[in-house]
Parts: C-alpha cells; sequence; structure tokens
C-alpha cells in the first residue's frame, strides 16, 4: 500500500499524458495539428457566451490580455473565430465562432465523449461517482 501512496502522483500524471496524447492525435487526425488545450477551452467559453470581449474571456480561461490575444489571432488565422469592435465602446474587441469554430466545437464533443469512455472503461457508475469524490477531495487539499 506505501508504494501505491508513493505513486499516485506520478500515476496523475501519466494519465495527464497519455489523455492529452489521446486528444492531440485525435486532433490531428480531424487536420488541428497545432492547437493547445487553451485554444479548445476559448472555443467552447465562445459556445457557451456567444459573443465576449476580450477582458472577459481573459478572466474565464484565466489568462493575461496579451496572451489571450496571441490564443485569439491563432483561432482567427484558422477561421474558428471572428473579432468585431464593440459598436458601444471602440476600445474593446467582440469574439464569437465562425461556423468552422462551431463544426469544430461538435467534434470535439465527439472526441470528449470517447475520451471518457476510454477513461472509465470497465468502471461501474458507483466507482466513478467514488472515483470523482476522492479527486474532489485531492483538488479541496490544495484550496
Amino acid at each position: 500500500m506505501a508504494e501505491e501512496k508513493d505513486t499516485s502522483i506520478a500515476k496523475v500524471s501519466q494519465i495527464h499524458t497519455l489523455t492529452a496524447d489521446f486528444i492531440k492525435k485525435r486532433l490531428s487526425e480531424n487536420g488541428f495539428d497545432d492547437f493547445a488545450s487553451s485554444h479548445g477551452y476559448i472555443l467552447y467559453q465562445l459556445s457557451v457566451n456567444p459573443e465576449i470581449t476580450m477582458k472577459e474571456l481573459s478572466a474565464r480561461i484565466n489568462r493575461d490580455k496579451s496572451t489571450t490575444t496571441v490564443l485569439v489571432r491563432k483561432l482567427e488565422a484558422a477561421g474558428l473565430v471572428t473579432t468585431t469592435i464593440d459598436p458601444l465602446d471602440k476600445r474593446n474587441k467582440k469574439l464569437s465562432l465562425t461556423s468552422k469554430g462551431t463544426e469544430y466545437n461538435q467534434m470535439t464533443q465527439k472526441l470528449s465523449q470517447e475520451l471518457q469512455e476510454t477513461f472509465y472503461k470497465g468502471f461501474t457508475s458507483k466507482e466513478k461517482e467514488e472515483f470523482c469524490a476522492f479527486l474532489e477531495r485531492i483538488k479541496n487539499n490544495f484550496n
């Protein structure tokens, strides 16, 4: 048991790497070779907030405005996001998804489902609930 406790963090790290590799491979298979998780999170935020300012987006993704700008420019260049000047305040840019961005989000929803199915393969519903409760407790230990 002591060995298991000592390797728990290493196993979490390995799972993180494996899931990141899984997502990266699937994104690559769908033509999105050099996207970071931050890009996906921006696109997700735009799916739940159809029109958002750069400032609001920065706060939601927990990045500074300059980092957010770089991430958004890449999404614009890929045709996934569009920016417009806020007519009420010319200093603000408003972001929204393009139809290609919406398609990307639909594809990543399917990818997410595939990842979840792989992650929990062989788990009962009760085991999933217990596992999530343990993870929540661990997360809360850091707050």
